[in-house]
């Protein structure tokens, strides 16, 4: 093996390890302001859809559900949402699974602009008052977050803001709650 190839491989691996040494450190920080914590029952929500469709949270066990805590004037929002169009959703719109985002206070119209501008596909959800949101974190706290929750109702992931590594951490997390 030359020179080159062996520097190159050492920073693959240098740069893998860095990648899972800060999804690890994320995943343990005490709460980054969730008061819900990996492996209890999600809190049972209504979600009223733009569509004007309303869903319980109860009524989609049997599905891998993420709820996505969004706003329109959440820049990290808006890095997000692309990825999770084509990375979760599309591929998996067909599966078990359900993607909503849930806009955090905002009216329906600015909900609805919000979804057509970022051409998004999968539903969304309105928040009044935050209330859903303060169901799963500190009111305070920010957004994005995105809350994985396997087929029997339990949280199986959580994630905040967008960090590269631990989305990918997520999306396989999803891959492994759908192949069982």
């Amino acid at each position: 093996m030359d020179k080159k190839n062996l520097i190159m491989r050492k920073f693959l691996f240098f740069s893998i390890a860095v990648l899972l040494a800060i999804t690890v450190k994320a995943q343990q920080q005490p709460n980054r302001g969730y008061i819900v914590k990996v492996g209890e029952m999600a809190p049972n929500i209504t979600l009223h859809l733009t569509d004007g469709k309303t869903v319980q949270l109860k009524d989609l066990r049997g599905k891998v559900v993420v709820l996505q805590f969004t706003a329109s004037w959440c820049s990290v929002c808006r890095k997000e949402m692309p990825h999770l169009e084509k990375e979760i959703w599309e591929p998996n719109k067909n599966k078990n699974f359900l993607l909503i985002a849930v806009d955090r206070d905002e009216p329906l119209a600015t909900v609805k602009k919000f979804k057509k501008d970022m051409h998004m596909t999968y539903p969304f959800a309105l928040d009044p008052g935050a209330d859903l949101f303060g169901k799963f974190a500190n009111k305070q706290a920010g957004v994005t977050r995105n809350v994985v929750i396997d087929p029997s109702g339990h949280i199986a992931f959580l994630t905040r803001l967008y960090n590269r590594s631990e989305f990918l951490a997520m999306k396989s997390k999803i891959q492994e709650l759908l192949a069982k």
